[in-house]
């Protein structure tokens, strides 16, 4: 008989849990609350929602919706329990978080084939044929170094700056330029240009930025490497024309000239789907970098896919050692769910759960692990995560992640539509590859 370990009782951790066992396949779950507690959790239960009580959009026009049909097809615990003790919250799925975390504990608890182990997980076991990691990104400190020891040093990521990542369709191409500084590269990078006085403003708006009060688990402390933006800005009217926003090494091909300030895009994926702000991380409130990052000409009519933030985190670099099963590459009976292989929010989270839950099932059945479409809003995640790139930074549902959709080879204009289509298509896909896999 299989021995398998599931270190982690969040979201993640629940869904592979459940999954494995209702395959007949005995689970020893591991939570080290209400022992020891995170700097952010309450209690002792299972999916304890920490932040918001709201699992995001229903509407499978949007990120989080569509990824929650395909969890139902998938016969998600998390989604099932969430729909049992929703409350109203317009269009979103929100739930009474208390009566939503109790449930699920009992049903982990309950279940014939779960061993539930309150205590905390200080190295990666030995004992086991299969490890699934869904810490979170409060992982222990303990723990962080035995991951970091698995992963490589540089794999690791303790501190999370992310810049603000836009739709490359709704950026204003007129308003900027491709190029690399000195044109050392392929012209990957998407320039802003931004005159004298439009700096003037921009710089004058984020000074005056609302920022996020800091959470009592966070420090306000910042490394140099990853200044928010606005505290560059209060170093002086020019530094940022010397770090984030400097001209020098590039020449407008419309005027001949350097710019006076320049935004850099740069590419998020291979498809180039999605741009992100080059060194603009920040502690601006949402609304706040909205308002203020739609001051940069070629960006006033911006989607932002996914906006700023700096914060304590523990994520790996998934595109580094990652298999698209969510195995790892050296160890690939170790696998890693959550928010710890840099996916985003709560459904993203439970749904790598599910999708490892899955593979580590068939392994032990003789099976192929599996690679979910790429076109399906979970396949599409995991694959961000797991290709190759410079650097991965977190990411959450969304359609800029998926293929673009064409009819009769053309791209489709209108945004809603263009939602729709893919919706359709990730929808008919999954529900393919499931009975293709008899999942």
């Amino acid at each position: 008989m299989y021995k398998v370990a599931v270190i982690g009782g969040g979201l993640a951790g629940s869904e592979a849990s459940y999954r494995l066992a209702n395959e007949g396949i005995k689970v020893d779950l591991y939570e080290m609350r209400p022992k020891k507690l995170t700097p952010a959790h309450r209690t002792g239960k299972f999916s304890e929602l920490v932040c918001s009580n709201s699992l995001g959009g229903r509407e499978i026009t949007t990120g989080a919706g569509l990824l929650k049909e395909e969890m139902r097809l998938l016969n998600s615990l998390i989604l099932k329990i969430a729909e049992e003790h929703s409350v109203p919250a317009g269009g979103a799925l929100a739930v009474d978080r208390e009566k939503f975390s109790e449930d699920i504990t009992k049903v982990l608890e309950e279940h014939e084939n779960i061993n539930v182990i309150r205590e905390e997980i200080t190295e990666i076991p030995k004992d086991y044929d299969f490890i699934l990691i869904a810490t979170g990104p409060l992982t222990s400190e303990k723990l962080s170094k035995e991951i970091q020891k698995l992963t490589g040093e540089e794999y690791l990521y303790f501190y999370d700056a992310i810049a603000p990542t836009v739709d490359a369709e709704t950026v204003d191409y007129s308003k900027g330029f491709w190029g690399d500084r000195y044109n050392k590269g392929e012209g990957d990078y998407f320039n802003c240009v931004l005159t004298e006085e439009e700096y003037e403003k921009f710089y004058k708006e984020l000074l005056k930025g609302k920022q996020v009060p800091l959470k009592d688990f966070e420090r306000a402390v910042f490394f140099e490497g990853c200044l928010p933006i606005e505290e560059i800005a209060r170093r002086g009217k020019q530094t940022l024309l010397f770090g984030p926003m400097k001209p020098v090494g590039l020449i407008d091909p419309k005027t001949g000239k350097q710019p006076y300030a320049v935004v850099q895009l740069r590419k998020e994926n291979k498809e180039g789907t999605l741009l992100s702000l080059v060194g603009f991380q920040t502690k601006l409130k949402y609304p706040e970098q909205k308002r203020i990052f739609r001051l940069i000409p070629a960006l006033k009519d911006a989607t932002f896919v996914r906006l700023g933030s700096i914060h304590r985190n523990t994520f790996i670099q998934s595109h580094k050692v990652l298999k698209p099963t969510l195995q790892m590459k050296d160890f690939p009976n170790i696998l890693f769910a959550g928010q710890i292989t840099g996916v985003e929010g709560y459904v993203a989270s439970a749904s790598t759960g599910i999708l490892a839950g899955i593979n580590i099932a068939r392994i032990i059945k003789g099976e192929e692990p599996l690679i979910f479409p790429k076109t399906t809003m979970l396949g599409a995640l995991v694959n961000y995560i797991t290709e190759p790139k410079k650097e991965l930074q977190p990411m959450n549902p969304n359609f800029a992640i998926l293929p673009d959709i064409k009819i009769n080879g053309r791209k489709i204009k209108d945004k809603r539509k263009r939602k729709e289509l893919k919706a359709k298509r990730a929808l008919e896909d999954m529900k393919e590859f499931i009975e293709k896999n008899n999942l």
